[in-house]
């Protein structure tokens, strides 16, 4: 894998989820792990809560460490001002704050789903399978539409 230059002026990009408890964390992870020298990433939500337990487990059982992780909600010091995009992880939270949140900002929808749909899962192995399929759904999707700012401009354009 060859090295990029880091750039400047890198992109600033939130990733949103209900309670920036599951895919935000896993879309900012991924971003920081492979782009980090082209993206400022950030993750939250409109209100904030424990970064998923179990997410956290599976990830470090894939390798991935998340344990310092943080929740965050849209008053967190943290966040900057502003951003270059803002994407939504989950429609029923993109439908319900797309106009309200406190940026002005280009942003989309890419749908990863809900902890809910997490339901169906019968025992441990079941739940352990779905929380894996939505990382390397997540992940994919990172590898695919991040390599490029231009790439990301052009979804929430």
């Amino acid at each position: 894998m060859f090295k990029r230059s880091v750039s400047k002026d890198r992109m600033k990009v939130l990733f949103v989820d209900e309670r920036n408890d599951l895919q935000s964390q896993v879309a900012e992870y991924f971003v920081k792990e492979m782009f980090g020298d082209m993206y400022d990433v950030y993750s939250a939500g409109p209100t904030c809560d424990y970064v998923d337990c179990e997410l956290i487990s599976v990830m470090y059982q894939l390798t991935y460490d998340i344990r310092m992780g943080t929740s965050k909600d849209f008053n967190n010091k943290e966040l900057p001002e502003s951003f270059d995009a803002i994407i939504y992880l989950e429609k029923a939270t993109y439908d319900r704050i797309k106009d309200i949140v406190p940026w002005k900002t280009p942003k989309c929808l890419h749908d990863f789903g809900r902890k809910e749909n997490f339901e169906d899962a019968t025992d441990d192995v079941e739940l352990y399978e779905c929380y894996k399929r939505l990382i390397e759904s997540v992940k994919a999707w990172v590898e695919e539409n991040f390599d490029d700012p231009a790439k990301v401009r052009s979804m929430v354009a």
